[in-house]
């Protein structure tokens, strides 16, 4: 059973109850829709559903789009997306899927659904076209701020996803960086970069920008800030490239040959670089499983989303992220310790520095 947040999106609940009915429809899954009853029930009148597995949760808030998220979990705690999650908390559901405030979701998923064991932060994995397929990239956009441990965490949870989602039995994890060199980056990539050294992961070492769309690694490891950044110039990029595409083939006659002889290549590219054919990017490292859609998802985003949540769920992704993390263990500890280490140094010359400061002018210390 997969529950939607039927209320979030810029197009909800036509759009999400449309892809809903389609996933049920196609994939035979079990759908639960969380939101105002009786909308639903009327958008449901506008589809052949018999015979399909389609239920009802009534949920009498939505979280907005411009609310802030941990206000709006703490005021609406009857919101369409807190009680999807919710049900996945409680056992009712298998996984959760919302095209609604990303932040809302990621909230709710923090503090219901809590990290899997050993995880320290969640992170949110896109997917980008590359020469070779696609590449996982994450964080893109859960943690703007990252420790090395973290970052070696996503790598992990990347090389599942690859594994056993995309079926590459033994994914290339790269780490973003500004440079291939081993010594290029700030501290905590070059930290980083000696866990993943150490890991049983199938590491080829640092990945420049240049390189993302290259399919010289399958998983691309970085900070939500860099990885946010990415997606959305990604996107404006191949928005440019649709308009500009747009404009060649509509102008004159050689133009429109040009349409006519390139038509299946060209939609081969748009399939690739179409969000809606992945459905969304999985939340990995919670306690359960979450799928975030786009907010101007269409039907076919939401449709392609649920079955991505059902796979996630088949393929149980969070025992095999759980394992690996056990795997990996003693790397993560040594990390640990050094950070303590370094902390304990760093306090010790930082309160030197304040006995230093209270020293009357030209005095010394004996």
């Amino acid at each position: 059973m997969i529950a939607v947040d039927a209320m979030g999106g810029d197009y909800a609940p036509q759009t999400i109850v449309e892809g809903a009915v389609m996933a049920a429809r196609e994939f035979h899954i079990p759908v639960v829709l969380v939101g105002d009853k009786k909308l639903l029930e009327d958008e449901l009148a506008k589809h052949e559903t018999a015979g399909l597995a389609i239920h009802l949760q009534h949920a009498s808030q939505v979280v907005a789009m411009d609310e802030a998220p941990t206000k709006a979990m703490r005021r609406k705690k009857d919101s369409s997306i807190r009680v999807a999650i919710q049900m996945v908390k409680n056992g009712e559901a298998d996984a959760v899927f919302t095209a609604g405030h990303t932040g809302a979701a990621l909230a709710a998923a923090r503090l219901i659904l809590r990290p899997l064991k050993g995880i320290h932060r969640p992170a949110i994995a896109a997917l980008f076209p590359s020469l070779a397929g696609r590449s996982i990239v994450l964080d893109v956009g859960a943690n703007i701020d990252c420790k090395s441990v973290q970052l070696f965490q996503f790598g992990i949870m990347g090389a599942v996803y690859a594994k056993y989602i995309l079926g590459t039995m033994k994914p290339r994890v790269g780490l973003l960086s500004i440079g291939e060199e081993e010594g290029k980056g700030n501290a905590t990539i070059l930290e980083a970069y000696q866990m993943f050294k150490q890991s049983s992961l199938h590491f080829i070492g640092n990945v420049e920008g240049t390189e993302v769309f290259s399919g010289r690694a399958d998983v691309i490891v970085c900070d939500g800030f860099a990885g946010n950044a990415a997606m959305k110039f990604c996107e404006g990029l191949v928005g440019y490239y649709d308009a500009k595409l747009g404009a060649l083939f509509s102008s004159g006659l050689t133009g429109r040959m040009a349409s006519v002889l390139l038509k299946s290549e060209v939609d081969q590219i748009k399939e690739m670089t179409d969000y809606a054919s992945l459905g969304g990017a999985p939340l990995l490292g919670i306690n359960g499983i979450c799928i975030i859609g786009h907010g101007s998802s269409s039907s076919r985003a939401v449709k392609n989303a649920i079955h991505q949540a059902q796979r996630f769920v088949t393929h149980n992704i969070n025992t095999h992220i759980h394992d690996d993390i056990e795997l990996n263990q003693e790397i993560q500890e040594s990390a640990k310790a050094k950070g303590r280490i370094w902390r304990s140094i760093k306090g010790s010359f930082q309160r030197k520095g304040g006995e230093e400061k209270e020293q009357p002018p030209g005095g010394s210390k004996t």
